[in-house]
């Protein structure tokens, strides 16, 4: 048995009301919650979340909401691994019965089931790992990166690699913030999420958009709108 665990606090600062906020026509959390119905490999489908009106939005659209996140869980500097180890040890305190959990993101529109169910087949196909995970490659080699000083005055955070080719710079990738598959075991006992024994699926940078901006916010719906319209964001 598998289940998606949705983290949807109600407090989010810099885009108020974030996760049910309409995007293309839907509360955002509603694309999270119907990738996972749809996907074919969840059981049960659950959003933790301390907010009424979020919990509503919720269960109306097919996910369960059986617990509110308690007021620790639900600040600002809550993270991910701990939010959802509570949810996990709510079903298991309650004897249900799941070999595997899935963090989904509530702000995951561009959630492209392949590279989901992809994810959960590694796992499955890897005993030794503990999670796995939505990765995507930095657009621009990170060792050409710059620091700005006062007056704007650039330097190289890594001058060694001044005058390297672009293509002969290693490639670096970043989390795509969209899913983390783990074990139950892992949920329960791993202090981290990303170890020796961690794996990650590859996604195009098309699915790809960290939104916590007004500015990302409208190039994640534009994204969104190429890839319904079968296109790509290039």
């Amino acid at each position: 048995m598998n289940v998606a665990i949705i983290p949807a606090r109600g407090g989010s600062k810099r885009i108020p009301r974030k996760n049910i906020r309409e995007f293309c026509g839907k509360p955002m959390i509603v694309w999270s919650i119907e990738a996972a119905l749809h996907s074919g490999v969840f059981d049960r489908v659950i959003v933790s979340t301390d907010d009424e009106e979020i919990a509503q939005i919720a269960m109306k659209h097919g996910a369960d909401v059986p617990f509110r996140r308690p007021h620790e869980l639900a600040n600002d500097h809550a993270g991910t691994l701990p939010v959802i180890r509570h949810a996990v040890e709510w079903m298991v305190d309650r004897g249900c019965a799941f070999d595997h959990a899935c963090c989904i993101y509530a702000t995951a529109p561009l959630l492209d089931l392949k590279y989901l169910r992809e994810a959960f087949d590694l796992l499955k196909s890897t005993p030794q790992t503990d999670f796995v995970f939505a990765a995507t490659r930095f657009e621009f080699p990170i060792f050409r990166a710059l620091k700005l000083g006062s007056g704007n005055q650039a330097s190289l955070f890594w001058p060694e690699h001044e005058t390297a080719r672009s293509q002969d710079l290693p490639a670096a990738y970043h989390d795509a913030g969209q899913f983390y598959w783990g074990t139950k075991n892992a949920w329960l006992e791993k202090e981290r999420i990303l170890s020796s024994i961690t794996r990650a699926v590859i996604l195009p940078n098309s699915l790809v958009q960290d939104i916590d901006t007004p500015e990302d916010w409208e190039h994640a719906e534009f994204k969104f709108k190429l890839c319904q319209a079968g296109l790509k964001y290039v």
